[in-house]
């Protein structure tokens, strides 16, 4: 549960309630931080394992890279940017934490008991694997100089400002709450870190083009294994994730902690029953897709329902996840390792099913299903804005840094591989 503040200060206030350091919630959101950053960099296996071996070390490089990058960036203007006061009418957070200003070891941030400085670097974390997910969408054809550019430029223009919209007290929330009556929820980035980086890939697919001889011929993952690998830092990970964000160790991050376990172990199971029902084989990189799609879906709705709700929408996710990789592949789209189709898609179902099944009891919103059907409506409308606005700016930036520095390798780097042409190393050389 994020809390949105306009100062931070050495004791916090809330609705009038001193806040001072909570050990127990400090030493969870402490180790939820370092298992967040550990599925970037698990992510990167994830990806690597998918593409062909001449361009592995590309792709698990990207994924370190979008962390680093994404860090610098934070401390420097985004933290500020997403979680400042607000400035252009809610449009984004203004200049007070930059360079985090004002942030010594003994302040807190407002309302959590957690100091600043942890909750900078647990939001830090979700930042930069936001962009790593987005590597999916220009696999195997990237520029280093063209990503790092427009890496930088989406973090500013795109991610900071849905976060600062929904978790940060901008306007687009309370436009909504204005609207229809209920403002939307997301407990743990279904909207800010899955619809964003999820139509944002399908943006960049159209703007950098198919990969050569995609038309031509299957382009099958050279190393199973190594995605699994990937797969199973994700579903750690993804605990500190989602249990995370309840910001204390308490019953929510209980609950959060196991409608993530819940959702993700339905989501392997749909997508491999379909799979076999489909084909007659239940693949395991299909397992492993669905259950990153159940993780996907279940991040906004972690903190607002329970474990039968879980159960469904893990489901429902594993199912049309795998139909959307199948749509993607259909029309020949190359968006190459399905950021749109499990991460956009996913969250997109994640955060209006979080509008159905949201229980009073468990997180204080109701949903469809409790007869709230504002709720319902408002998680709708925020998922569709969020994802007009990351598709149509993604592409905005994409055009930009392609029309200038490039974003894509040459055809002749393309077809040696970008380990070799861009990091000088092959992945599987065994010292000859």
């Amino acid at each position: 549960m994020f809390y949105t503040c306009t100062v931070a200060c050495g004791v916090s206030t809330l609705g009038g309630l001193v806040v001072g350091l909570d050990a127990a919630a400090t030493a969870w959101v402490l180790a939820s931080t370092a298992m967040v950053v550990f599925m970037t960099l698990g992510l990167g296996f994830f990806y690597g394992g998918l593409v062909r071996r001449k361009n592995v070390l590309s792709m698990i490089a990207l994924s370190f890279l979008a962390l680093a990058l994404v860090s610098v960036q934070w401390v420097l203007w985004g933290f500020s940017l997403s979680f400042g006061p607000n400035v252009l009418g809610g449009l984004v957070g203004g200049s007070r934490y930059f360079l985090l200003r004002g942030m010594g070891v003994d302040t807190l941030w407002p309302g959590t008991g957690l100091p600043a400085l942890l909750y900078v670097a647990f939001q830090m974390a979700f930042a930069g694997i936001t962009l790593a997910i987005l590597t999916s969408a220009f696999a195997e054809r990237v520029s280093l100089g063209g990503f790092l550019v427009f890496g930088l430029l989406w973090t500013t223009f795109v991610y900071d400002p849905v976060a600062h919209w929904v978790w940060g007290g901008g306007w687009l929330h309370e436009a909504i709450k204005n609207a229809l009556g209920a403002a939307p929820v997301d407990f743990a980035g279904g909207t800010v870190v899955h619809i964003a980086s999820g139509f944002s890939a399908l943006a960049l697919a159209l703007v950098v083009g198919k990969r050569i001889g995609f038309d031509e011929r299957e382009f099958t993952p050279h190393n199973i294994p190594l995605t699994l690998i990937g797969a199973a830092i994700l579903w750690f990970g993804w605990f500190g994730f989602n249990a995370g964000s309840a910001l204390a160790a308490n019953g929510d991050a209980a609950n959060a902690l196991l409608v993530t376990h819940l959702a993700a172990s339905a989501g392997a199971l749909a997508w491999g029953l379909l799979s076999w029902a489909r084909t007659g084989r239940m693949g395991t990189l299909g397992v492993a897709s669905g259950a990153v799609a159940g993780l996907v879906a279940i991040t906004p709705a972690a903190g607002y329902v329970g474990p039968i709700a879980a159960l469904v929408i893990g489901a429902l996710a594993g199912a049309i996840c795998y139909e959307a990789v199948g749509y993607r592949l259909r029309v020949r789209l190359d968006e190459s390792l399905d950021a749109w189709a499990v991460h956009g898609v996913g969250g997109f179902l994640g955060a209006v099913l979080t509008g159905v099944f949201a229980e009073k009891a468990i997180g204080g919103v109701s949903g469809l299903i409790e007869g709230n059907a504002a709720q319902f409506l408002a998680q709708l409308a925020d998922a569709v804005f969020v994802a007009l606005y990351a598709f149509v700016v993604t592409y905005i930036l994409a055009l930009l840094v392609e029309k200038t520095i490039g974003l894509r390798v040459s055809e002749t780097e393309e077809y040696l591989g970008l380990d070799i042409v861009q990091h000088g190393e092959e992945a599987y050389s065994f010292g000859e």
